[in-house]
């Protein structure tokens, strides 16, 4: 059972019926001090000790004295010290400065009670070293309940036990976005399949916005073209050197500058060439193993590829230098130590179709100007694979021609 609450009420009660019956007594005790009782009484209290006796005992001692009064008389005369002291010691004064005593005594049991706090979190000690921020960083985060409600948790479900999180530096997982507020450009990875495939391109970045609205997109299964006659392509490609990415989309070879083509008059500087499999652009109907675009750019940022499709066959020496360099590691650039002859890459006969299309890739930018050679290199079966086992499929789908014009030279 608790035990009953020592409260203030009854303290003071008793002290209350003890000083009581300690004035009775001394009104009922002659007194004859002949003139000398404030002097004594003055006396008693400048010798008064800096630490008050016990109340109980003060109580007990003048009992003790009165019983000898009663007992042997007025043994002592009054003008005797011992006496006096005895009479100042349960003076009133005193009296008064041992009730505040106790009653500070009860005050001070009171507040001492032993009661349990939980700490809030502005209370929380801050924590001092990087181990156990990451302790409190798992109580810092609120908690949600089944309807996604805030809802705080108890101070033994928020912090784990020190021995578990000594040493688990693991940050505090995050909460997923709710569904339909999109996704952050800087965590885009377009791919060509899945959630973030083709058709879905427009819907991951603002800048993708082409990819689904746009008249002019790439690749297109060129088909009714119009027979001319095309000025030819002039290329003028130098052995260069050369670096090879591997990009998480494709094989890229990044080229030094100083190689351009020139066409309809405009020369466009080749920045790099990449490859496909299958082919994105089709004749007639007709999918090859693989393509290679090759990208160039003119002075006022307009785009132009030449895109040579490869079909099985015999090995091709350029694209096996590409391949004897491809890096291991995804994103970083594996320069080769020998010269790429750039123009090993064309097939021989270099007619072409034309047209005005997009970048299969996105953002899908429109303005580019596509140069499709109707002759396809070829590859071997073994380089082919090699590119397979990297990127079995990452080609964009047929786009709608959409009734632009193709040009097929003759």
């Amino acid at each position: 059972m608790r035990k009953p609450p020592f409260t203030l009420s009854s303290t003071l009660l008793a002290l209350a019926a003890s000083v009581a019956l300690i004035a009775a007594a001394q009104a009922s005790e002659p007194r004859d001090d002949g003139g000398h009782g404030d002097a004594a009484h003055s006396e008693a209290k400048e010798s008064k000790p800096s630490l008050k006796p016990d109340l109980k005992t003060k109580v007990e001692a003048k009992s003790e004295g009165k019983g000898e009064g009663k007992g042997g008389g007025k043994a002592e005369s009054k003008g005797e010290s011992t006496g006096g002291e005895a009479r100042a010691s349960v003076s009133m004064s005193e009296l008064r400065d041992l009730i505040d005593q106790k009653i500070a005594e009860v005050r001070t049991k009171r507040e001492a009670a032993p009661v349990l706090k939980v700490p809030s979190r502005a209370q929380r000690p801050k924590p001092q070293s990087g181990m156990m921020n990451a302790v409190y960083a798992a109580d810092a985060a609120p908690e949600f309940d089944a309807h996604g409600h805030g809802a705080e948790a108890p101070a033994s479900a928020r912090r784990p036990p020190l021995r578990e999180a000594k040493g688990a530096l693991t940050p505090t997982p995050m909460l997923a976005a709710p569904a339909g507020h999109g996704i952050s450009g800087h965590d885009v990875h377009w791919a060509y399949g899945g959630d973030t495939g083709p058709e879905s391109w427009a819907q991951l970045k603002p800048e993708f916005q082409q990819c689904a609205v746009g008249k002019r997109q790439s690749p297109i299964d060129i088909r009714d073209s119009i027979a001319v006659q095309l000025d030819p392509i002039q290329f003028d490609y130098h052995p260069s050197a050369f670096r090879v990415i591997d990009n998480g989309h494709t094989v890229q070879v990044n080229v030094e500058p100083g190689n351009s083509i020139t066409v309809q008059g405009r020369r466009y500087d080749l920045l790099q060439f990449h490859f496909h499999r299958p082919s994105e652009e089709r004749i007639n109907g007709r999918q090859f193993e693989m393509v290679a675009h090759l990208v160039h750019k003119d002075v006022e940022g307009k785009l132009a590829v030449v895109a040579v499709l490869m079909d099985q066959g015999k090995a091709h020496p350029l694209v096996q230098q590409v391949w004897n360099n491809l890096p291991l590691e995804k994103n970083i650039e594996q320069p080769a130590l020998i010269q790429m002859d750039l123009k090993a890459l064309l097939p021989e006969q270099q007619q072409y179709f034309t047209y005005m299309g997009s970048l299969t890739t996105p953002p899908c930018s429109e303005g580019v100007l596509w140069m499709v050679m109707k002759q396809p290199a070829a590859m071997s079966r073994e380089q082919i694979a090699i590119f397979s086992k990297l990127y079995p499929m990452n080609a964009r789908p047929i786009q709608s021609a959409s009734g632009r014009l193709i040009k097929e030279g003759q």
